[in-house]
């Protein structure tokens, strides 16, 4: 395996020495044609747990299927960048990445490695890039110049790219209330060239000022008993996405959208976050839509007591815009 270096794009003045190694590392593999689609845990697990996948032999083995490596396998550069970069884990010979690379739009992100167990764990899968299609989709669809967006709970900053990249001319910020999330998330935007997203420690929108053209969400959505952070949508799975509503109702500009991609357990048939959705929003002046975008999601959660009740877990998107401007 030949790694070459490349000329990466100029990182922030204060960009420190892990970070910058990190960035280093994405680039490197970048230049060798990596490419990983990450696929959700359950997915991955049982790929993992073939017997001819115990191990990495490759680049994906290592930074997509989080394999543990041996001696040899990866370039020395590569393992040099990822001592400095702080994101390896030695137990004897055998050493693992403490980080995975995914790719989605021409683009390629550093997020935690799996299993993602951590409270502070950084999430990006399937739902990441159905989010950042939506999003994607917002924008393009608006008449009215994109002038200031946010990505509420950003994790990875997909979405925040995403917009970023169709809107170079916006202020698109990237808040989340956890470091590690905002620690990736200006790494890759770094990586991706798009020097319009600002990431920002927020609780929702409460540590941020100013009306917003698009809002865009992806929060946490399941009833996770384990209470992780990236998970964790309230003891019914929605509360998360419905304060995000709340706070979109209150921040929307004239003219303003936001697209919602979230969860929800079908109980009986009937849809309890549909349901919440409706009510808060019957009052707030926004026009808004609701779609289920998959059906059928998780299903292994429902074999667990928090979705005892459920007879399917949805995929939904809700939009929500203000008329005006």
């Amino acid at each position: 395996m030949r790694i070459t270096a490349t000329k990466a794009p100029a990182p922030p003045h204060d960009l420190g020495t892990s970070d910058a190694a990190l960035m280093e590392l994405g680039e490197a593999l970048r230049a060798a044609g990596y490419h990983f689609t990450t696929i959700t845990p359950a997915t991955h697990e049982r790929v993992n747990r073939r017997p001819a996948c115990t191990q990495a032999t490759d680049l994906r083995g290592v930074f997509g299927w989080s394999r543990p490596f041996g001696p040899g396998v990866l370039p020395a550069r590569l393992v040099e960048l990822m001592d400095a970069a702080g994101v390896m884990h030695r137990s004897g010979e055998l050493c693992r990445s403490l980080v995975r690379f995914s790719s989605y739009d021409g683009e390629i992100f550093v997020h935690s490695a799996f299993p993602t167990t951590a409270p502070d764990s950084v999430f990006f899968g399937p739902d990441t890039q159905r989010m950042a299609d939506a999003a994607s989709a917002a924008v393009e669809g608006r008449t009215l110049p994109l002038r200031r967006a946010v990505d509420i709970g950003c994790g990875t900053a997909a979405g925040a790219i995403t917009i970023a990249k169709l809107a170079p001319d916006a202020e698109v910020l990237a808040a989340d209330i956890n470091p590690a999330a905002l620690r990736f998330a200006r790494l890759n935007a770094v990586l991706a060239d798009t020097s319009n997203v600002r990431p920002c420690h927020s609780d929702l929108l409460n540590d941020v000022d100013g009306a917003f053209d698009l809002i865009i969400s992806n929060p946490p959505f399941m009833i996770d008993p384990g209470g992780r952070t990236y998970r964790d949508g309230g003891p019914h799975g929605h509360e998360l996405p419905l304060a995000v509503v709340d706070a979109a109702a209150q921040r929307l500009d004239a003219g303003g959208t936001l697209v919602l991609f979230s969860g929800t357990g079908i109980i009986d048939g009937r849809d309890p976050f549909r349901d919440a959705a409706a009510h808060r929003l019957g009052g707030a002046g926004l026009d808004w839509s609701y779609r289920e975008v998959d059906p059928d999601v998780y299903s292994e959660e429902l074999d667990g007591p928090a979705y005892a009740y459920a007879e399917r877990i949805a995929l939904v998107v809700l939009t929500a815009s203000r008329n005006g401007g």
